[in-house]
């Protein structure tokens, strides 16, 4: 039997600090508690807060309520009333229990307040509390308690926190009433601090109607336990199982020996019952688990529903023990661990055997060098092993400590005497350079006479070329090639723009943030001593306040001198003598003669139309069609395409703008075909059929291996790569493989090939483009033709011009501006430079001359104020080649006569009518070719370079070479002259 008593002391000590507790009158002898009260802690045990309490039996009779609350009021008569003081008791009421037919609903938005326990409440509802406070003042403390149901469509697991709360306060009457659970609890008001309302359960109500919407009244039934037999062996084993967790619990978990105790100093006649509904209030289960049992109204099944939720429990007890005994572990074993480090630490430290990570760096750069000390030079060794001694006599935190160790790092992880085995296989070098660039057989020969002769050597010593020519042409990827062949590794690194030199020859290493220089890097990046390094760009070298890089890369390329490269920061002396440098220029009189002086030049003058033809068709439209994932049946870009695109759009030397005004086609395709619902994405099925293909298929597998690897592939940024024709059909073959078509033996089958005729319908409608819709997917052509007039006028001769960006023709006019005894002058325009105005002045003076000797009565260059122009203002021009054609401009002028149809010319022209030689043969062979003309005229000192051209350039042309300017007179002005053709 239960004896109410005021526990707000135990239960609320902030609160309640000063309120007595009412002791049991009668000694505990039910068997039960004395079982329960074996597991509880001490009595002194201070108790933890919790929302829910026991405090009184529920199944009272309410002559002993009475006498309850009267011995409550007397032991707290002293102390005032009750919302007064917060030290009072329960309050005493004279109402009777089982008259509360009528109650006030009060929402319990977390969990439901079983009989017998506490819980304080929140209202928010300034008129509801007004309420609460009249009745507790009537004598009258009594509401309804019941739990609010959750929204639909929320999980009851989740806690929703104040916005749920805030919903609740605001429904009123019916809609509130919808919200609560039927089942609650009748409860005591026992205390009520501001807006804090204390609840004391004592028995279970259910909801019959609604009597009143604000505050919301509610008429109930009081529910009492089913009748059940008290010595059921079932019933019996079934409680002592429940006491039995519960004792498991309690020995992990503090907190539910508090709530023991508690339970202990207010319990009577404990039974069933109770038992049941103190393990489920006590429990942390989920609040629709404890509405059940509190709905449940049969004993047993009360019990084992409070039986498995106390086992859950202590299944979270066990994890929870199980995880702080990890981390304590965990914990404990740090410091531990670092109690024993700081004491053999010390130990170290009194004996003299200090060391800390000093010995693990030490161990470390020993097991580095160890491995290379059979290669490492002697001098290198010496300084390693002085900078060891050092390091371990610095202490750790110095600065000078971390520049050691640094150094000590790269002077060990270099490459000392590490060489690559190199391939002197000509012709598997032959196979990777065809591979790779179209054409170039010049480079290509240079390069295999370095593996020749390598091979007969047995070894190859380092050598500097420099690849000059235009952009787009290929020149650096043609290094990545070389290493390739060679199988070197390679290393690339610009220097355009570099000014200073400690990029090149590194810091000192007192210096802060001080590092090696590039070459140095360079080296522990590939990891041997004999790599490819590609000097991207050495035309482009700057100069600044921090020296001449220019003047450093003297001794980086000079084979004399890099035997003993020496870096500033590692400051011993590096063999550089084995690495091939290979430099890349797009002007070479942009490069310092003494450097220029240490490199093997290698010209690349730029491709012909033919040979773009050939680049763009096999190599750059392949490549990009796959880029864009384009099959080849759905395009097609025709040769006329092609030639179009080549000269009107692209007559740059190079073909890396070609690459670019192709991708833009095929992009414009793709819009165009994915527009129309194309999609070339395969199936999981087709491509599960290409993998059991290519897996059963040796040939297949190495023919798409050699795609992957090929760096044409790789390098689509390189306009001139190539990919290997037979791996590109075996591409072809793999991206439309399809998976076989199963029998027709059903309707779904039928769909599914009426589906793949459809897109195979879809697949043959090609996009072709020709030279006349070319303009829609590049736009309007950007060149004209170069060759203006079919046959030039009086005063207008063709040149040969070479530029950066490969060789081109230009017209040069000379035009009378005013004529009158003695005013012959010149007046010159067209952005020349200085040396094409001495030249001027000079064929000025040669052309009187040749035109006195020919013509000795006219008189025209004494009398005629001349007019020299050569177009295209805005492009600056200069250069020792275009004397001989500004001198026959005048004389066409001062003669009255045109020269020869399709004729060009190039080169100097002395006073005494000598012609110099020239330079960009090949670039200018090749404008001539573009502009479809016939005769061209060379100095005789270029013909050995003319020779040296391939077939392909000079085909259908007829050059002349001339030593001197009657020589050029006789062939542009008298068709019938002949001289030494080619």
């Amino acid at each position: 039997m239960l004896r109410a008593a005021a526990a707000a002391a135990a239960i609320f000590p902030a609160r309640f600090a000063a309120a007595p507790a009412v002791a049991a009158a009668e000694e505990l002898r039910s068997p039960l508690l004395r079982v329960i009260g074996t597991l509880r802690g001490g009595r002194g045990s201070v108790l933890l807060g919790r929302r829910a309490r026991f405090c009184s039996n529920s199944s009272a009779s309410d002559s002993e309520a009475a006498a309850a609350e009267a011995k409550a009021e007397d032991a707290t008569a002293a102390e005032g009333e009750a919302d007064s003081k917060a030290s009072s008791a329960i309050v005493p009421t004279s109402t009777n229990i089982d008259d509360c037919l009528s109650v006030i609903a009060l929402p319990l938005p977390h969990r439901p307040l079983f009989p017998g326990f506490y819980m304080p409440i929140y209202v928010k509802d300034q008129k509801l509390l007004q309420v609460l406070i009249e009745n507790r003042k009537r004598s009258a403390p009594y509401a309804g308690a019941f739990l609010v149901k959750d929204e639909e469509g929320t999980d009851p697991n989740i806690v929703t926190g104040s916005d749920s709360e805030k919903s609740i306060d605001d429904l009123k009457g019916k809609d509130l009433l919808k919200r609560l659970h039927e089942v609650g609890t009748l409860v005591q008001i026992t205390s009520i601090q501001g807006d804090q309302v204390v609840l004391l359960g004592h028995r279970r109500l259910r909801i019959t109607e609604m009597v009143e919407e604000d505050p919301l009244t509610v008429k109930v039934d009081h529910l009492k336990e089913n009748p059940y037999n008290k010595d059921d062996d079932v019933m019996k084993a079934t409680s002592f199982e429940v006491i039995s967790t519960l004792r498991g619990v309690l020995r992990t978990s503090s907190l539910w020996k508090d709530h023991v105790q508690t339970y202990q100093q207010h319990i009577g006649d404990f039974n069933y019952q109770r038992l049941a509904d103190f393990g489920a209030a006590i429990s942390g289960a989920n609040k629709l688990h404890c509405q059940e049992v509190l709905e449940e109204l049969d004993v047993y099944r009360r019990l084992k529903l409070t039986l498995e939720l106390i086992k859950k429990e202590m299944e979270i007890s066990k994890l929870q023990q199980a995880i702080a005994k990890a981390i304590e572990e965990k914990i404990s074993g740090d410091q531990r661990r670092y109690l024993l480090n700081e004491q053999l630490k010390a130990i170290k430290k009194e004996l003299g055997l200090e060391t800390d990570d000093k010995t693990a760096l030490s161990a470390k750069f020993k097991e580095r060098i160890e491995l290379k000390k059979d290669k490492c030079p002697p001098h290198v060794l010496q300084v390693i092993e002085e900078e060891l001694t050092k390091l371990q006599l610095l202490e750790a935190s110095s600065s000078e400590f971390s520049v050691t160790r640094n150094y000590l790092d790269w002077l060990t992880v270099l490459p000392w005497g590490n060489y690559s085995d190199e391939n002197f296989d000509v012709h598997r070098a032959q196979k990777i350079l065809d591979e790779d660039h179209y054409g170039l057989s010049d480079v290509k020969e240079r390069i295999l006479e370095f593996i020749a002769v390598g091979k007969l050597r047995g070894t190859s010593q380092g050598k500097i070329i420099c690849l000059s020519g235009p952009p787009g042409v290929g020149k650096t990827s043609i290094g990545r090639s070389i290493a390739r062949a060679l199988n070197r590794q390679f290393y690339r690194f610009s220097v355009g723009g570099l000014a200073d030199v400690a990029e090149i020859k590194g810091h000192r290493r007192t210096y802060v943030g001080a590092m090696p220089g590039k070459m140095v890097q360079c080296l522990k990046s590939v990891g041997t001593a004999n790599p490819l390094v590609l000097i991207d760009e050495i035309d482009k070298l700057g100069k600044g306040h921090s020296g001449d890089p220019a003047s450093a890369l003297l001794e980086l390329l000079d084979p004399e001198q890099n035997v003993n490269f020496l870096d500033h920061y590692l400051d011993v002396p590096i063999d550089l003598s084995k690495v091939l440098f290979v430099c890349t220029a797009n002007v070479i009189e942009m490069i310092p003669n003494p450097l220029l002086d240490r490199m093997e030049i290698i010209a690349i003058a730029g491709y012909i139309t033919d040979e773009k033809m050939h680049i763009a068709r096999d190599y750059l439209e392949k490549n990009t069609r796959q880029a864009c994932g384009i099959k080849p049946q759905q395009v097609e870009v025709t040769d006329a395409a092609l030639l179009a695109l080549i000269e009107n759009y692209c007559r740059e030397a190079g073909v890396r703008n070609l690459q670019k005004q192709i991708e833009k086609i095929y992009r414009k395709i793709a819009l165009q075909l994915v527009r129309q619902g194309v999609s070339n994405e395969p199936d999981q099925e087709s491509l599960s059929v290409t993998v059991s293909e290519e897996s059963s298929s040796g040939d297949s597998t190495t023919a798409k291996d050699e795609i992957l690897k090929d760096p044409a592939v790789e390098d689509a940024s390189v306009a001139n790569n190539v990919t290997n024709p037979a791996s590109e059909e075996a591409n072809e073959v793999i991206l439309t493989t399809e998976a076989p078509k199963e029998d027709n033996t059903s309707k779904g089958n039928k769909d599914t090939d009426g589906a793949a005729e459809d897109a195979a319908d879809k697949a043959i409608e090609k996009v072709v483009v020709d030279s006349s819709n070319l303009g829609d997917f590049v736009g309007k052509p950007v060149f004209q033709a170069e060759r203006i007039y079919e046959q030039t006028p009086v005063g207008v001769v063709m040149g040969l011009a070479w530029t950066a960006m490969g060789g081109s023709t230009l017209y040069i006019e000379t035009a009378k501006v005013e004529e009158g005894e003695g005013k012959g002058a010149l007046v010159l325009t067209g952005q020349l430079g200085d040396v094409m105005k001495e030249s001027a002045q000079i064929a000025h003076t040669v052309g009187r001359a040749v035109l006195l000797e020919k013509e000795p009565d006219n008189q025209f260059f004494a009398n005629s104020k001349l007019h020299l122009h050569v177009p295209a203002g805005s492009t600056p021009k200069d250069g020792p080649s275009a004397g001989c054609t500004m001198i026959t401009s005048m004389l066409s002028l001062a003669m009255g006569k045109p020269v020869k149809k399709d004729l060009a010319m190039t080169g100097e022209v002395t006073l005494t009518g000598r012609i110099l030689p020239i330079g960009g043969v090949k670039e200018k062979t090749i404008a001539a070719r573009r502009s479809a003309i016939k005769t061209l005229i060379f100095p005789a000192a270029n013909k050995r370079d003319f020779d040296e051209l391939a077939s392909n350039v000079k085909e259908g042309l007829e050059v002349r070479f001339v030593d001197t300017y009657g020589e050029i007179y006789d062939l542009a002005f008298q068709s019938d002259a002949g001289t030494e053709t080619s």
